[in-house]
């Protein structure tokens, strides 16, 4: 069969500031520069943020490597961190207006279309530590001040804007799971960080509408869509299911698209007593600032079951308590991360944002497939020959296609990511990119999953 996409398809990849450029002339600290210099124990092989692959210094060539692989179009992210000396006043570091000015403007040279994304776990420690980060309304509106600070400095090129990465992971990572530092279990905590990063992309956008930009150029926000499966057809676990998926998607994808949240979950987080705080004028903000387009990454489905154990009260409470893991016998793993391998979800995906969320206009933000121990696949000619990630990729957009010539409104596809970058405390463990990583050098090599790309972006299909 034939897979042709849709005239001016965005074919690209995706990284973000804090995983890319390194932490060079940065005059503050994320939460994760402030967790590796106290922790560095808890990275992978104690490799930091510091060089990551070395963009601050190299994205001339780097972008340049992104086009001649066929991209059209490119994700990555303005680090408040970066680009602001005064987080209360918003006024800005003259280095970091400089260098985003200049990788925006290569980008645009290269032909290549920069999405700029304005938060991607990278938190400034400072309102950590005095404010509490996101559990913090004043955070929220420190974050639309950022926002209107690069509106007007780059929105006269940044045609494509995204407020957040991934807000659930700040949730679960810091709150519930304890894989983002500071690591709290704290049930209310987290339903208070979920509204106010809701409230902080609904000021954002609210900023950007008034900007003179926003004429010309569209905003949207970056949400990881986990579709929650139930493990049967029965009552109890289809309600599980249906709860998990409120939690941990629709608890940003209802307000972004709908401007409300998800019918129910207010009345069961009351009900339960950790329901946010927030005000009348606050909901309006949200009601009256949605997207323009969605953003989706995606990379493995959530099997759930009803409560079978008995909930663990001790640290209170916590959204499993209406749900549990289920492992599917005979799933398709990918071994390097206890990830399941399905592709169908991506059809899923494509006809519930057509069914249930207006046909937005959405792109397909991140996909990927990472592997542990890459250096074992080299050739003869030094490639990583990763024909895994081109049976990922193919098997993924394979579905896409089918959701979009059955009327979803998806105009483009990114893996994750262009050049293998630093992971968060995974650091380097697992490999990404269509372009290697040699950290001790860093030296940059395509793979043969990169100029498979370049063929089917020249075809627009296989």
């Amino acid at each position: 069969m034939n897979y042709k996409f849709p005239e001016n398809f965005w074919w690209g990849a995706a990284t973000s500031g804090p995983q890319a450029e390194g932490r060079f002339n940065k005059k503050h600290r994320s939460v994760f520069d402030y967790w590796y210099d106290i922790e560095p124990d808890a990275f992978f092989d104690k490799v930091g943020p510091d060089i990551a692959s070395n963009f601050y210094n190299s994205y001339k060539e780097d972008i340049a490597m992104m086009k001649s692989i066929g991209f059209n179009s490119f994700r990555t992210s303005i680090q408040w961190t970066r680009l602001i000396d005064d987080f209360e006043t918003a006024s800005v570091d003259e280095d970091g207006v400089r260098y985003y000015n200049s990788v925006i403007d290569e980008a645009i040279k290269n032909g290549v279309t920069p999405v700029m994304c304005l938060h991607h776990f990278d938190l400034p420690i400072e309102l950590y530590e005095k404010y509490g980060g996101w559990e913090s309304k004043h955070v929220s509106y420190l974050f639309s001040k950022f926002a209107k600070v690069c509106f007007e400095l780059f929105g006269d090129r940044v045609k494509y804007w995204a407020t957040f990465n991934e807000p659930i992971v700040v949730i679960e990572g810091q709150y519930i799971n304890e894989f983002h530092y500071p690591k709290v279990v704290d049930g209310k905590k987290a339903v208070q960080a979920a509204f106010n990063i809701n409230l902080a992309s609904a000021k954002a956008i609210e900023e950007f509408r008034k900007c003179e930009c926003s004429k010309t150029a569209k905003i949207g926000i970056i949400l990881n869509l986990t579709p929650a499966y139930p493990r049967s057809n029965s009552k109890e676990d289809i309600k599980a299911a249906e709860f998990a998926n409120k939690f941990n998607n629709r608890i940003f994808l209802d307000p972004a698209v709908h401007g409300r949240f998800p019918d129910g979950i207010e009345e069961i987080l009351e009900r339960e007593g950790v329901l946010w705080e927030n005000t009348e004028e606050e909901m309006k903000t949200i009601e009256n600032n949605k997207i323009d387009f969605l953003g989706v990454n995606y990379y493995q489905p959530l099997r759930v079951k009803k409560r079978e154990s008995e909930f663990d009260n001790s640290k209170g409470w916590l959204p499993y308590k209406h749900f549990e893991g289920y492992d599917m016998p005979g799933k398709k793993i990918n071994p390097h991360r206890g990830w399941e391998i399905y592709p169908e979800a991506m059809y899923d995906i494509a006809i519930n944002i057509r069914d249930n969320y207006n046909n937005i206009p959405w792109y397909v933000s991140e996909n990927g497939m990472g592997v542990y121990g890459e250096e074992k696949f080299l050739n003869e000619e030094g490639m990583i020959v990763d024909d895994y990630r081109i049976e990922f990729a193919t098997d993924h957009l394979k579905f896409l296609h089918k959701g979009i010539t059955e009327g979803s409104n998806c105009f483009g596809y990114h893996l994750w990511t262009p050049i293998d970058c630093w992971s968060w405390s995974n650091a380097y463990r697992n490999r990404y990119g269509f372009i290697s990583l040699d950290l001790n050098t860093q030296k940059k090599t395509i793979k043969k999953s990169g100029y498979w790309y370049k063929r089917v972006t020249e075809n627009n299909g296989f």
